[in-house]
């Protein structure tokens, strides 16, 4: 019926706790169902004093309090009896991840090293009685006739848990069970939402991966030579702080994009973080561009320059990281075309004092437009010509005035004699200093690669 062996033991377990994450948590109860494939034969189940404070809403949820613990005992007092039952067992509970990794964390401080294959139930379930509305213990109890009593107590999740697994025992004609128990088995390392033929169809090539929510929304992008290899690493080791955690709760799909090099790669993960501010990227949120150069006609008519904060909303002529270095280039800019101070304004404390104006404002426009019109034309344009995600084509990525005009994979075969063409081929990205920073960093070390205006096209193309 899908079991490792005859002999095989399965220790069922179920936990309840003061919070959501081992290493800022304690233990309030624990019970442990041992399961030789055909029947429970053996039970444990404790009361424990988590030596902490239980949250209101715990209590709530699950009846335990202060002082029903208060004279329990302590995990530390448990453990050995605990980490006997589940030395010798597979480890079996519903979402496995949330409990093996409170019991390993508190085992080890307890002196105990737990590792032992685990099976977690939810997954079981979504394989052998696959399209179901709901994988939660209760509406799946519900939904599968299994009695349940004492709900959110883990004697009485663990007794419906073992009611569960004996049934899914039953069913398993197609190996469900022993194949989610190899040890090369994906299965019990993913997150319990996350279908595993998903995860199998992820490519060893790279590329930019997607992790979504039940709704389809986007909660993580990542960057990847290998997608299959990265996304896996996120899944490994039990740490126990609590974003991981939540994280590892919301994956419920996941969905990639290759690309031809891993340019390609961190360039469209820094500007799918910029579209879609997933929830759980930090890293990247920090190059986001913090000040921006305005330009704008007031009601007299003349030209202003102002730096500011960077707004999404609002159409700028130049971004910057700092305060500073957008003070400096205005500074400039003020210097280099006679500009007036009273038109160009800092955002801040005021820089230089200002003489009232006496040009036209066709005269003043004259000089600020030069001043934009340097800033335009100084700035580089040239393109990336790279591998691309096969034979057949080649990756692209255009630098129009010092700015990302769009990046992809054009065919070996299209028309690029014209440079308008290409960029036609291309989608557009708005990039930001953390983007610009990568693509002149490449074209610096990689100059056989880049073409300018002027430049053959198709001879590097064809070298390839």
């Amino acid at each position: 019926m899908g079991l490792r062996s005859e002999n095989t033991l399965y220790a069922i377990v179920d936990i309840e706790t003061t919070g959501g994450y081992a290493a800022g948590s304690g233990i309030t109860e624990v019970a442990i169902r041992i399961h030789d494939g055909k029947r429970v034969i053996e039970r444990f189940e404790s009361l424990v004093n988590p030596e902490r404070p239980i949250p209101l809403y715990i209590q709530a949820m699950t009846g335990i309090t202060p002082d029903m613990v208060a004279d329990s005992p302590t995990f530390s007092e448990l453990a050995p009896r605990i980490f006997s039952l589940l030395e010798e067992s597979v480890f079996v509970a519903h979402n496995v991840n949330f409990d093996y990794s409170f019991l390993k964390y508190h085992l080890e401080l307890a002196g105990f090293s737990l590792a032992v294959p685990k099976l977690c139930t939810v997954r079981l379930s979504r394989k052998i009685r696959p399209g179901l509305p709901s994988y939660s213990l209760g509406r799946l109890c519900d939904a599968l006739g299994i009695p349940i009593s004492n709900r959110h107590r883990a004697g009485g999740d663990a007794e419906a848990t073992a009611i569960l697994f004996g049934k899914l025992v039953e069913w398993d004609a197609g190996g469900n069970l022993m194949e989610m128990l190899k040890r090369k088995s994906k299965h019990q390392q993913l997150p319990p939402n996350l279908p595993k033929d998903q995860f199998d169809a992820l490519p060893e090539s790279t590329g930019v991966y997607y992790f979504r929510d039940l709704g389809g929304k986007i909660i993580y992008v990542g960057k990847a030579n290998n997608i299959r290899s990265r996304v896996a690493q996120h899944f490994s080791g039990h740490n126990p702080n609590p974003q991981r955690q939540h994280f590892l709760r919301h994956i419920h799909s996941v969905t990639y994009e290759r690309c031809g090099t891993e340019l390609m790669a961190l360039l469209l993960e820094a500007a799918e973080i910029k579209r879609h501010w997933p929830a759980y990227n930090r890293s990247l949120k920090r190059f986001e561009p913090k000040y921006a150069l305005y330009a704008y006609e007031d009601h007299a008519g003349y030209l202003r320059l102002a730096i500011g904060k960077h707004s999404r909303d609002h159409q700028h002529t130049h971004l910057f990281h700092n305060q500073l270095d957008a003070i400096s280039l205005l500074h400039q800019l003020i210097k280099q075309f006679n500009l007036h101070p009273q038109y160009c304004a800092f955002g801040g404390p005021k820089q230089l004092m200002a003489k009232p104006i006496t040009d036209a404002p066709e005269i003043h426009n004259q000089r600020v437009q030069q001043a934009l019109d340097y800033l335009a034309n100084e700035l580089p344009t040239f393109a990336i010509f790279d591998r691309g995600r096969d034979e057949t084509e080649v990756s692209c990525v255009w630098v129009e005035n010092g700015k990302l005009h769009g990046m992809g994979h054009i065919s070996q075969s299209a028309d690029i004699s014209n440079p308008e063409a290409i960029k036609e081929m291309l989608t557009p990205y708005i990039s930001n200093r953390y983007m610009m920073q990568l693509i002149f960093n490449y074209a610096q070390k990689h100059p056989s690669k880049v073409w300018r205006p002027g430049g053959n096209t198709s001879s590097w193309i064809e070298k390839q």
